[in-house]
């Protein structure tokens, strides 16, 4: 299966130094009731496929699915075209996106940022380059009215260290996202990002008020990076348990699925107790449907997390 890191480390845009735009009040939304967004991985087949253009994607999620917001990755931006050491040269190739995505209806509400540098490396000069390089995509976030900005916490080292460094890079991050009202969280991605308990104490120390998580109802392998799943995981955490212990901070929500059953649920995971988790934490805000399954075609796969979102919020 392609995965993210694969991918992305051929197809990333610059957008730093970017005009910005007015966003959304972060608390209006926050406090909104639970809404269903689209995350742009669930078509990654097809737009590595060249089937789907990336500018094309906020027409497709409201006119196909009828989801009026959307959570992009920043790999797709510009697919192979567009350098992203070209930092401040790519704002026309945003400003169509933006454009679109009104055209559409359309609210951009997340980049996902993969393979800009390790933000848990205890080196600090790698580390702070990483950091300096994720810079990028807050500023396109911001032109683009989004609220939020993915990123992971990765590298190499003890946990003990990882952390430290983590912390570190968060609140430097939430720093500079902060005057321009965006929030940066972290999605369990693999290894330490995995454990529930160790993501909740890098937010409690970090104590920023726009910095929080991502819990992805998948994603728990702590044994790998990125979407493992659990049979191929020597080491998982318990999803029900990482998800509830990540609610606390959390400024949205991935919605995971992989191969449907034939009753339409996840045959791998409770989602009712999955989305009671979410409920009873009192988070209200967007969760996104994040389709990743093999053998069903990702259309199917969309309509289908859909409908099983919907039974159970």
């Amino acid at each position: 299966m392609a995965t993210r890191r694969t991918f992305l480390k051929n197809s990333l845009i610059g957008a730093g130094a970017l005009i910005l735009s007015p966003s959304l009040d972060l608390k209006a939304v926050n406090n909104a009731e639970l809404k269903i967004s689209l995350a742009e991985w669930s078509l990654h087949r097809a737009l590595q496929e060249g089937k789907i253009d990336h500018l094309d994607f906020p027409g497709i999620a409201k006119n196909q699915y009828n989801i009026s917001t959307v959570e992009y990755v920043n790999g797709f931006f510009g697919g192979t075209k567009m350098d992203f050491k070209e930092a401040g040269k790519n704002s026309a190739y945003l400003n169509e996106l933006l454009k679109r995505s009104k055209d559409a209806g359309v609210f951009n509400h997340l980049i996902m940022v993969d393979d800009e540098g390790p933000l848990a490396l205890p080196d600090d000069k790698v580390r702070l380059t990483a950091v300096d390089d994720h810079k990028k995509w807050i500023e396109a976030a911001k032109l683009l009215g989004c609220l939020t900005v993915r990123v992971n916490l990765h590298g190499d080292g003890s946990p003990d260290a990882k952390k430290i460094a983590s912390i570190d890079s968060l609140c430097r991050l939430g720093d500079f996202a902060k005057p321009m009202h965006i929030n940066i969280v972290v999605e369990n991605h693999g290894h330490e990002s995995s454990n529930g308990a160790w993501v909740a104490d890098v937010m409690k120390q970090v104590n920023h008020s726009n910095v929080g998580t991502l819990p992805d109802f998948g994603n728990f392998c702590l044994s790998q990076d990125w979407g493992t799943t659990q049979d191929e995981c020597a080491d998982y955490y318990d999803r029900y348990k990482g998800v509830k212990e990540m609610m606390p901070f959390a400024k949205g929500v991935s919605a995971k699925t992989y191969d449907f059953d034939s009753n339409g649920e996840q045959p791998k995971m409770d989602y009712k107790r999955l989305i009671d988790i979410v409920k009873a934490s009192g988070f209200r805000g967007y969760i996104g449907v994040e389709f990743e399954g093999n053998t069903q075609p990702e259309d199917e796969g969309i309509r289908k997390t859909k409908l099983l979102l919907e039974k159970y919020i």
